[in-house]
């Protein structure tokens, strides 16, 4: 079985391919830059491989969350490249694919989701197999819900832009934290096939982003509002 993978995620763009078990990987860091690279590293990574899209078994995609515009990239390319070679394709959460990565059993998964808040879930792998103990959340980082048990590994960007907090709120249950790990398309590779050979693989309309934020965007006239609501810093207020 072969399966594409896509990540755009975060600042990095990432397309992997797994082929029986083993994975190769393209990725690079590219800002704002997905839509521009997403279909050319997809080419090259193919013509590596020696094979072509309509030879493979389906498509999976991190699903987010993540950055808004990103994970709408690799929503609309896998739809467009899926149609066009009528393939099945599924969706992968980011937060798990940073358990996946890991190469850890107990993971609490956090992505910066800027605002002062974390996009979070933890997993943990039994007999091989990811069982969900948080469901993936938006939450300040002081709010982040309880764990139970030790040995939990900290992954994803959450940590680097959060640490102080998160470790404040499992202290003396992490055994380790990684603030760089970022979601990659080799474990949404891995993850991904692991749902085609379940026979998960859904219609190319269903690569729909997964939203955590009820609200993504504003309006002029409540970013105003907004705006207006925060307390100008004074002199006063520097420290």
């Amino acid at each position: 079985m072969d399966i594409l993978a896509l990540d755009t995620s975060t600042e990095y763009c990432s397309v992997a391919l797994w082929r029986d078990g083993a994975v190769i990987e393209r990725c690079e860091l590219v800002g704002q830059k997905h839509s521009e690279v997403l279909i050319e590293m997809v080419d090259l990574l193919l013509r590596d491989a020696g094979t072509e899209l309509a030879q493979l078994d389906g498509i999976a995609f991190g699903m987010g969350p993540g950055s808004f515009t990103g994970v709408r990239i690799a929503c609309g390319a896998t739809q467009g490249l899926a149609l066009g070679a009528n393939l099945p394709v599924a969706g992968v959460c980011t937060l798990q694919a940073l358990a996946e990565a890991s190469g850890k059993l107990r993971v609490i998964a956090a992505l910066d989701a800027r605002m002062s808040e974390l996009y979070l879930a933890a997993y943990e792998k039994r007999d091989g197999v990811w069982i969900t103990v948080i469901e993936p959340c938006l939450c300040k980082p002081e709010d982040a819900p309880i764990l139970s048990g030790e040995g939990w590994f900290g992954a994803g960007s959450g940590f680097s832009a959060h640490g102080a907090a998160l470790g404040e709120r499992y202290a003396g249950q992490l055994q380790g934290v990684d603030g760089g790990a970022i979601p990659q398309a080799a474990a949404i590779a891995v993850l991904g096939a692991a749902r085609f050979a379940l026979g998960h693989g859904v219609d190319a309309a269903a690569a729909l982003p997964l939203y955590l934020r009820d609200k993504v965007a504003l309006k002029t006239n409540e970013r105003v509002g907004a705006r207006r609501a925060v307390p100008q810093r004074t002199d006063s207020d520097v420290a």
